[in-house]
């Protein structure tokens, strides 16, 4: 695949990412809902374009390497919603395309970006209990980290 082409790729990408993220940051600070009619379509056009850009590029590892990565990240996700671990299931779906789009950065931007996730919502979590905002049954919107961590993970990777 030309470097042209693959870049424009990657700029169209992450811009459409950073526009939709911001829009579900939003949502989720709100309403506490992750709208499949965004997340769904969002990861439907994730695979398509990492499936092309394998195909022109006839290397099938990083395709394989993505879908690992929502496999997984989507997986731990669901595994602490069925725990009853705190996440919904927009949630869930929203963790299968961050794993899509961190996979396709390489292993260390999923780690990164999981981790961070966490970490964020535990400072953010803390610091509202800290100031007597909140308490520990405090329902807070976890898309919004999923989200800062997921870039911090790709510019980590």
């Amino acid at each position: 695949m030309p470097e042209l082409l693959r870049t424009a790729i990657v700029i169209a990408v992450h811009a459409g990412l950073i526009g939709i993220g911001i829009w579900l940051i939003v949502i989720d600070a709100r309403t506490h809902r992750l709208p499949n009619r965004i997340v769904l379509p969002v990861g439907a056009a994730l695979l398509a374009l990492v499936g092309i850009e394998a195909l022109a590029a006839g290397d099938v590892s990083v395709l394989v390497r993505t879908l690992a990565g929502g496999a997984i990240l989507g997986g731990f996700y669901a595994a602490l919603f069925l725990a009853g671990g705190g996440v919904g299931g927009g949630d869930v779906k929203l963790a299968a395309v961050i794993g899509l789009v961190l996979a396709w950065h390489g292993w260390q931007a999923l780690i990164v970006g999981a981790a961070a996730a966490f970490v964020l919502g535990a400072v953010y979590a803390l610091a509202l209990m800290a100031l007597r905002r909140a308490q520990r049954s405090t329902r807070i919107a976890f898309g919004p980290w999923m989200i800062v961590g997921a870039v911090l993970g790709i510019a980590a990777g």
